[in-house]
């Protein structure tokens, strides 16, 4: 189990290499020498820079001014464990939403959205190969029915990791088919249900409001379903991820974010930016192309690879 926590830190630690230039090692620059004024001026520059938005900057900067004034004469590396443990006292606060559990007899329903190019169907793909090494039994909805190619996707997705899929065709209902999956899922005993979804920007209010109609579609088969709502966000997207976030929660109450593509972005503090003003979960973070790179969330593990201090 050590191994696996250690592993999944590396991993996170690559992903996050480019942020930490940003973000830890500009910060151990900036305290290892005596500190003034100016400094929190281009502490704020520094966290800006790294995506943390304006939330987050304006509670770091205040926090840290105040620690070092009640105690004037902090090291560098107790500067960094105060700003290590506010990120956490951040994380770990409580979510603005909890999943449903399931009825008896029913499977855990994810509905998953996002906008194009996110990845949700590749991602939807390694929870799939996440849940099948538990020993579950995983059904797939091909919601995504504005795009051929994405059912396509899905269904060669299906194909290789020996899954059932329910879809219909292009241009079909995406409420009748997560009515279908869930129906289909329930006959089989399946255990989970991963719903795919069309891609759509979060200013189009009549795509919007179909997700609704989705979730509505999905309690007339499971009173509780979907039991949970991923957003998919892509981290380079930095700040205009939030903005996603905060339109899509209006519309369908998110549970967790799957945030994409970490490896690839020096924006690695929009972890933080989220949770400070949404309270939305980030539950898991893709750090490579890979299947096992897509991991849990690890709030400890994402601070220290964030700030560059050791496990």
């Amino acid at each position: 189990m050590f191994n696996f926590f250690k592993n999944s830190y590396q991993k996170v630690k690559k992903a996050l290499s480019s942020t930490r230039s940003i973000l830890g090692q500009r910060i151990a620059s900036l305290f290892g020498k005596p500190w003034n004024e100016s400094t929190f001026e281009e502490m704020e520059q520094i966290l800006y820079e790294a995506d943390l938005g304006t939330l987050c900057v304006e509670d770091f900067t205040s926090y840290l001014k105040n620690e070092l004034r009640l105690k004037p004469e902090q090291t560098l590396e107790s500067i960094l464990a105060l700003l290590k443990k506010r990120s956490l006292e951040i994380l770990k606060a409580s979510p603005a939403t909890t999943p449903a559990t399931p009825d008896e007899q029913d499977p855990l329903v994810i509905l998953v959205v996002g906008i194009n190019g996110s990845g949700k169907t590749t991602s939807i793909a390694k929870l799939s190969s996440h849940f099948q090494k538990e020993g579950k039994k995983v059904l797939l909805g091909a919601g995504d029915t504005f795009r051929a190619a994405a059912i396509d996707q899905l269904t060669l997705w299906a194909e290789k990791l020996s899954l059932d899929i329910v879809k219909s065709k292009p241009g079909g209902d995406p409420s009748a088919v997560a009515f279908d999956a869930i129906s289909a899922a329930k006959a089989r005993s399946c255990d989970v249900v991963l719903l795919d979804t069309a891609g759509r920007l979060q200013n189009k209010t009549d795509l919007m409001q179909e997700l609704e109609k989705i979730q509505r579609t999905c309690k007339k088969v499971s009173s509780k379903a979907p039991h949970e709502t991923f957003l998919v966000l892509d981290a380079t997207h930095g700040q205009n991820a939030l903005d996603q976030a905060k339109t899509f929660h209006k519309f369908v109450p998110l549970t967790g974010i799957i945030l994409t593509k970490l490896d690839g972005s020096a924006k690695g503090g929009i972890i933080l930016s989220i949770y400070k003003e949404l309270k939305i979960p980030i539950r898991w973070i893709g750090v490579g192309e890979g299947a096992e790179d897509l991991i849990p969330f690890e709030p400890e593990s994402y601070v220290d690879a964030l700030l560059g201090l050791d496990l």
